[in-house]
């Protein structure tokens, strides 16, 4: 028996709930994941994982040994990547999720640097607003803006995107330009935009005097992704805060005029989430280093 093989493949187990989600996330046959996990609980003398027709957890044992499992393959990864040529050239599948217009507009156009730096890592990226159970579903990382709400996992801070407040000229013929905040309380209308994690609905908000000042409009919509919170504001739903870079083209074209400039929103921060267990990773170190870089370099400031 492969006992770091069968390490690495019950841990996979724990997190995806599943001997044939785990077969596929490590390329192997199910077969041979059954049968790597009947010798490891043969070798402990223990029964690790509790098998129903729906779904596989650890019992007792098996959750104290997972924790001791990730322990050692988290020293064992930092171990290798001690060698000049795992050091340089890191490999292996890194899963990450990126929410779909940072992803789109930033990371995969710049993504040739990284591959021509790091040609040995396959990358496996989604594009999402939604929330990611990072050991459930097996992803390595992923980058999101504002509040962290999960304590358990590290943060590393990436940028403050500077935000904006937009109509599109079509809202603006019809309701006008608001020149005040008391104005844009009175008769305008929001494209509202609803949390995906939380489902709480986000108020706007303005600095006023150096100090923050949220204000809450009504509006015929509510979304949940940013992709429709902006189609929704270039067909004239209604006001819209978002990302500068996520309008940056639109408000070159004119489709889209930026509102109370004297009032902009505070920035919002952006941060690469991990689990704990991925610190000593050397492919997430890498690509969160990558991030930390093209974050740094990137014009996201100017309109």
């Amino acid at each position: 028996m492969d006992r770091l093989l069968a390490m690495q493949v019950f841990t996979r187990i724990v997190e995806l709930g599943g001997f044939g989600k785990a077969a596929d996330s490590l390329g192997l046959p199910r077969a041979s994941v059954t049968q790597l996990i009947k010798q490891l609980e043969r070798h402990l003398g223990a029964q690790l994982l509790q098998r129903t027709t729906r779904h596989v957890s650890p019992t007792l044992d098996g959750s104290a040994y997972y924790e001791r499992c990730l322990a050692v393959l988290a020293e064992i990864d930092d171990a290798e990547s001690l060698f000049s040529d795992t050091r340089a050239n890191p490999q292996g599948r890194l899963r990450v999720d990126l929410p779909a217009s940072l992803s789109h507009r930033v990371v995969i156009p710049a993504l040739p640097s990284f591959f021509a730096r790091y040609p040995r890592i396959e990358l496996e990226m989604a594009a999402s607003d939604r929330p990611v159970d990072l050991i459930r579903e097996g992803v390595d990382c992923v980058v999101r803006a504002g509040e962290v709400h999960d304590v358990s996992l590290v943060a590393r801070p990436l940028a403050q995107l500077k935000q904006i407040t937009c109509a599109s000229s079509r809202y603006i013929e019809l309701h006008g330009l608001p020149q005040s905040l008391d104005e844009l309380q009175n008769g305008h209308q929001a494209v509202n935009y609803v949390s995906p994690l939380t489902g709480r609905r986000f108020a706007f908000d303005f600095m006023v005097d150096g100090e923050r000042q949220e204000i809450e409009l009504p509006g015929h919509l509510a979304v949940s992704s940013s992709e429709g919170y902006v189609a929704a504001c270039e067909a004239g739903m209604g006001i819209i805060q978002a990302p500068l870079y996520h309008v940056r083209e639109q408000l070159r074209a004119r489709t889209l005029c930026e509102v109370l400039p004297e009032h902009p929103p505070a920035p919002i921060a952006l941060a690469a989430l991990y689990p704990p267990h991925r610190q000593l990773s050397r492919r997430v170190r890498v690509f969160v280093d990558w991030l930390v870089e093209l974050f740094g370099q990137a014009d996201l400031q100017r309109q």
